[in-house]
């Protein structure tokens, strides 16, 4: 039997954080859409401190907008979304069969435009977390800071489901059920 080790532990998290390898190993985003950088601090089930660094070769600048070029909001609300689904994921051991969707975004405001050299600073707190067998459920609150002003806020909600919902039956995706 293979023993599972959690990947992120409450002194480890609490004191160093997460660099960029341990998010690839936590989230399944990739260039251009991983929207995170760094994690500051993580403290299981309650409330994560994440970082977005913003430079000018991000894709979206081409044409949000030329020659003022500001974080389109929704972006900025994917960036909360994929934090607190960074400290989602660290609580499930079989992460990789696993992707979480969108239930609902709700009082979402933009109060300040984020540009080229800001360093969004995010912070997620859960409000709600719900375990049933083969789904979790969450919500949360995320508030973005640039130089410790608000510039953004909303609350997410999400499920973390099995990758194979909806795919049918068959493992291979093709709805033919495996005998």
């Amino acid at each position: 039997m293979v023993e599972s080790t959690p990947l992120v532990t409450d002194a480890a998290a609490s004191k160093a954080g997460l660099d960029i390898h341990d998010i690839l190993k936590i989230l399944p985003h990739r260039y251009p859409f991983l929207l995170i950088d760094r994690v500051l601090e993580l403290k299981r089930k309650e409330r994560i401190v994440a970082i977005k660094n913003v430079t000018i070769n991000e894709p979206f600048f081409n044409g949000h907008f030329p020659g003022l070029p500001i974080m389109p909001g929704v972006l900025i609300v994917e960036a909360i979304a994929q934090a607190g689904g960074a400290l989602l994921l660290t609580e499930v051991e079989d992460r990789t069969d696993k992707v979480m969707v969108f239930t609902g975004i709700e009082r979402a405001k933009f109060r300040r435009p984020v540009s080229p050299g800001d360093q969004l600073r995010i912070e997620v707190e859960v409000m709600g977390w719900r375990a049933v067998p083969r789904m979790i459920a969450v919500r949360m609150h995320g508030d973005a800071f640039v130089e410790g002003k608000r510039v953004a806020e909303a609350t997410v909600s999400c499920q973390l489901i099995d990758s194979s919902r909806g795919r049918g039956d068959g493992a291979d995706g093709s709805g033919a059920a495996e005998e």
